[in-house]
Formats: C-alpha cells, structure tokens, sequence
C-alpha cells in the first residue's frame, strides 16, 4: 500500500460532556465537539429515585432552552446504546466499550463540530420508564427529529420489540415528522443464517404490531450493525453529485469527525466502499497526528494542505482531499483513470 499525505498535528480537546466520555484516542482534537455543557442529566419531577427515574418531570430542566436538533437513543439495558455512541462519536475502540458501566441517567451529547453537522444525542438508561405520569415525554418527542431504537439481536428479543412498539406509536402521535430507526446490534456474532432469519422476524413482527395498531403510515427504517463496522452512522440527508464524466466509481463529501456524508454522487451507496473511505479518513488522520507535528508539538492533524493517495493491490486508488476544516472529498477510483487524469 502506497501512501501519501500532508497536514499536521493536535491541539487541545474540549471537555466531554458530563464525565460520560472517556478520551477520544489519537484522533486531532482541535475540532472536537464543542463545550461541555453544566447539566448532562435532565433533572425534574418528583426528586431522585422517584417515578420516571427524577428526569424531565415538571418543572425539569430539560425545556425549550434545548434549540439543536435532537436524536434520542433507547432500548433496553446493555443492547449496546452507549457503546454505539461512543465508538461513532468518540472514536472508543469496540473491545473498550466491554467494559463501560450501563448507564442509569439520561445523558446529553452535544455533537456541534460543523455547521453542517450540529445536534444533540439524548441517550436514555434502558430501565428508565418515560412514560411515566411524571414524566414530559411529549417535550421530549415534540423536539426531537429522530429516534434511534437498539435490539440485541443475540439476545430475546420479544421485551424489546414490545418496548419499541409502545415507544414509537406514543413518539408518533406526538410527532408524526419523526424519523424512526430500528438497530439490530450486535448481529457480528451471529452465523450468516441466523442474521437473516432474525433481521426478518425483527422487521416482520414489528411491522405487524404497527399494523395491528392502525399505524401503517409510521415507518420504520431497519439496519443491521455491529461495533467493528462504520455502518452505524445515519447518513445526512443532502445532496448528491454526479461523478459520471470524471472516471470516480464512488465520491463522499464527508465530515471529517463524525464521519457522515454530507453529500455523494448519484450512484448506488454500498456499505464497502463506505467503509473503505472511512477508514482511509482514520489512517490520514492518524498517521498525521504521528508525523505532522512540528519539533514544538504544535500544528494541525488536518488543514488546507491536508491530502492522501492510497493504491489498493487491487488496482483501486483512493483519494482524499481537505475542502474546509471539518469537510473532506473521498474518492474511489481505478488507477488506470487516477493516472490518465493525472
């Protein structure tokens, strides 16, 4: 593997919010994810330990002052919520997150490193009950633009399914332009069969209750994830391009941090190639935090000079190229049209 690249170091990262995020590796930290907010924990109702777990009740702190727009995060306890988010959103390594505690207050995230990507992650404790009297969850859902739902798919999943669908029919009513995404995590583990066989009773069983319910206008959006792919990420919902005239089989506009594609050409996205650029991000990234720094320590992991050319053996090149501080264009292409470009 040939590789080329230019950019330099890291700067100082901005603290994590409420103690709930370890240190995000190597990863440049000069274009983190924003201040740390005073309260991760939505405080209210009745006190602690009383109904609906002390959170978002009456007279909570978790009102109108909360403007960004909003993904909530739920399933039950230990399907792997945290662990998502902080693989996705803090470059923790997946045999890390084997040890990360289950989470028993609600935590706020705030991910505002890009005018393009600039929202919240509310990740709720599993054996939280929000639907409590005590409890706004019509705030709560009346806010937020899309709920993220995680099943363990190696685990019974019957509790979680009626779990979702109790969610997602009251989430809907309140706001009907939601987004509604299932996760079915953790399916690394299991044979290639047993995957299919359960991603289609998952989808089947759900579908059917929504169905019963009278709510076939509700969708659900199912994807199949595990930890050690880049296939957690939501894509965002922007432009496409055409790259039919310049021999790119695949181009991203991607954010660099997070990892969402902002934009891509008008080609079909499959899952490899997306992961293929991911990772080339990473090794950019990466290797410039290792040699890019100045004798003094300081410098850029990634800027204006910021580029990388990587020949696969299998006659693939990719290309990456710095657009602004927190975008970056990655290519796919063959090196027969890499080099008759020039």
């Amino acid at each position: 593997m040939a590789l080329q690249f230019g950019g330099a170091g890291a700067a100082e990262e901005p603290a994590l919010v409420g103690g709930s995020f370890g240190t995000a590796d190597s990863f440049p930290k000069d274009f983190g994810y924003g201040e740390e907010e005073e309260e991760a924990e939505l405080e209210g109702g009745p006190g602690p330990g009383g109904p609906g777990g002390g959170a978002g009740g009456p007279g909570g702190g978790a009102g109108g002052a909360d403007s960004k727009p909003r993904i909530l995060l739920m399933g039950l306890r230990r399907s792997g919520k945290s662990s998502i988010q902080k693989v996705v959103f803090h470059k923790m390594s997946p045999n890390e997150t084997l040890f990360l505690e289950s989470t028993n207050k609600i935590y706020k995230d705030d991910i505002s490193n890009s005018s393009f990507v600039n929202f919240q992650i509310w990740d709720f404790p599993g054996q939280m009950d929000f639907f409590d009297p005590t409890f706004d969850y019509e705030m709560i859902f009346r806010g937020t633009g899309a709920l993220i739902y995680v099943i363990d798919a190696q685990d019974d999943y019957m509790e979680a399914l009626t779990r979702l669908h109790i969610t997602v029919s009251k989430a809907y009513k309140v706001n009907p332009e939601m987004n509604f995404e299932v996760f079915i995590h953790k399916v690394d583990g299991l044979s290639d069969d047993h995957k299919i066989e359960t991603q289609r009773d998952i989808h089947q069983r759900a579908n059917d209750d929504l169905t019963d319910a009278g709510l076939e206008k509700l969708h659900l959006r199912f994807r199949s994830t595990d930890l050690f792919i880049n296939s957690l990420i939501i894509q965002g919902p922007f432009a496409c391009f055409s790259s039919s005239n310049s021999g790119i089989e695949k181009a991203f506009l991607f954010d660099v941090v997070s990892k969402i594609y902002i934009a891509t050409d008008s080609s079909p996205v499959d899952m490899q190639s997306y992961e293929l650029c991911c990772d080339m991000i990473d090794v950019v990234i990466d290797v410039s935090c290792i040699y890019g720094l100045k004798e003094d320590g300081t410098g850029s992991a990634y800027d204006k000079e910021s580029m990388a050319i990587i020949k696969l053996n299998n006659t693939t090149v990719l290309y990456l190229k710095e657009v602004t501080k927190f975008l970056a264009l990655v290519c796919i292409l063959r090196e027969e049209s890499f080099e008759r470009k020039g």
